[in-house]
């Protein structure tokens, strides 16, 4: 599958691009069809986009996380480094379960979550925390009214896509 796989694309660009490099529709290929399907058809929910906990609440990235990143998992870490590396890993934990990548959040108020693409910021979304809703977007469908939505590893594995 060619690099288009890896945005957010109307269903029938998927089966037309995915169909053209295949050349035959087999078991898989028809499974894969379905599976994008009813990804398209997921209810929005916060954690496509950004990390959050248990309980739904937006994660703060850690101080340093990119150099956290960066530096080889197998280092020995004292018990006084033992609850920062707890936030370190929940925090990419949960980022690694984000379906959509590079989206940061811009406003966190009382009722309301605005986020955008860090590539774009054309690309905003507000959810209302009391109605636990995205405002004028309902499922993932929705989102392909916006040139460039990128999908996660998260996402790609949900469909069926090996990169």
């Amino acid at each position: 599958m060619s690099a288009t796989a890896l945005k957010l694309v109307p269903m029938i660009d998927f089966v037309i691009e995915y169909y053209s490099h295949e050349g035959y529709a087999d078991l898989h290929t028809l499974n894969l069809m379905n599976n994008y399907a009813n990804f398209l058809r997921l209810p929005l929910a916060l954690n496509m986009f950004v990390p959050v906990d248990r309980s739904g609440n937006i994660l703060k990235e850690p101080k340093s996380f990119d150099s956290w990143k960066s530096l080889a998992h197998n280092q020995i870490i004292d018990d006084e480094d033992q609850t920062e590396l707890n936030e370190y890993k929940a925090y990419q934990k949960a980022k690694d379960k984000c379906l959509f990548g590079d989206f940061k959040v811009a406003y966190n108020g009382f009722s309301v979550v605005r986020i955008v693409a860090s590539y774009d910021h054309n690309v905003e979304l507000s959810f209302s925390k009391t109605e636990n809703i995205f405002q004028g977007f309902n499922t993932v469908e929705s989102l392909i009214r916006f040139d460039e939505i990128f999908l996660t590893k998260a996402a790609l594995k949900k469909i069926g896509l090996k990169i």
